[in-house]
């Protein structure tokens, strides 16, 4: 299946709008809690270029707060501006995820708390979208708002749905194209119906959710073909059917054999081919779903002595790039897509 789209980014580019194969990636990595995972320009090119090589048409990317505005009122744009070349010019689209409290800004000191003032934290998300405006129409407004471990204290969402409010109102008048998203969900039902408890209906695109299952346990293939299933009744619940919902995280461990590493949160790790036939099945029963429109596996690349368990084993490409039974699991999964997608539209008919 060629095509001139390889060779044309702005062409790939509008054909990956469709796509809803995504990766959660942490390209924005250069930092000493993360061993460096992306310190030179290199590793970044190879890791894009895998990216698109894997089919993945969409990235989701933390522009994160600390990095941007270390101090406040001081902007630092170079490591994102770098970033977001590299992936529009392989033609790979961007969900941009605005989170994380700068120290100068947390309400308690910490990064995972909510900003002591909702405005210092809409200055820093307005100047993000300001500048990538023409590169970037998808955001989402911080990572799992719903945890304990990414928002301190929990209300019920009720303060994160205040800075939802705010944030969707100031990006519609930055950029009325663009796109908004909540954190992604990871406590279940009871976090969307408090997202719609707390009025916040009107003030994001796409509901956005994460789920895990572990291949290993019976049943968990249903388990993960019936949560938007149950997700889309609370939608349409609430009079909100015809949005789509973005599945932004999902995946689990691929650990090598005989590789001995403590388990993941959800109890053994699965090898190397199981991870593999799991990506199939996550990706064969959440397309038949209509209302899913986008599914990005987590991770793209291994980390290294991160969580310390499986869950540094998550990648489609292991720590130094080889490809993993998952990398050529996913681009299958994507091309009997593409070919499906260009059947549909016409386009195998007319030689393109």
């Amino acid at each position: 299946m060629k095509s001139n789209m390889h060779n044309d980014p702005d062409v790939l580019s509008k054909e990956n709008l469709n796509n809803p194969f995504g990766v959660l990636e942490f390209l924005h990595w250069n930092h000493s809690w993360n061993n460096y995972k992306y310190s030179n320009i290199k590793d970044l090119e190879r890791s894009v270029s895998l990216m698109q090589e894997a089919g993945a048409g969409w990235v989701r990317l933390d522009f994160l707060w600390g990095d941007i505005e270390p101090e406040q009122g001081s902007f630092d744009f170079a490591k994102y501006d770098c970033i977001v070349r590299l992936l529009k010019k392989k033609g790979i689209q961007i969900l941009g995820i605005l989170h994380y409290s700068a120290d100068w800004a947390s309400a308690c000191g910490s990064w995972n708390c909510p900003p002591k003032d909702n405005k210092f934290f809409i200055k820093y998300a307005g100047s993000v979208i300001q500048r990538y405006k023409d590169q970037v129409k998808y955001w989402e407004l911080w990572n799992e708002p719903d945890s304990p471990t990414y928002w301190k204290e929990q209300d019920g969402l009720k303060s994160y749905c205040v800075l939802l409010k705010e944030f969707y109102i100031a990006a519609k008048q930055i950029d009325p194209e663009c796109k908004v998203l909540n954190g992604g969900l990871a406590n279940g039902a009871s976090s969307i119906n408090h997202l719609y408890d707390n009025g916040a209906k009107d003030y994001f695109d796409v509901l956005n959710i994460h789920f895990f299952q572990n291949p290993l346990h019976p049943g968990s293939i249903q388990a993960v073909a019936s949560y938007p299933k149950l997700a889309y009744k609370i939608m349409r619940r609430n009079g909100d059917g015809d949005k789509k919902i973005w599945i932004t995280e999902i995946g689990c461990p691929g650990v090598r054999k005989p590789l001995s590493v403590d388990n993941w949160w959800l109890g053994k790790n699965p090898d190397e081919g199981r991870q593999a036939k799991w990506l199939k099945d996550v990706y064969t029963q959440l397309l038949k779903d209509p209302h899913v429109e986008k599914i990005f596996w987590a991770f793209f690349r291994d980390t290294q002595n991160h969580w310390k368990n499986g869950v540094d084993y998550f990648g489609l490409v292991r720590w130094g790039f080889s490809r993993k039974p998952s990398f050529y699991a996913y681009q299958e999964c994507f091309r009997k897509w593409l070919f499906e997608y260009r059947k549909n539209s016409g386009m195998l008919n007319s030689g393109r």
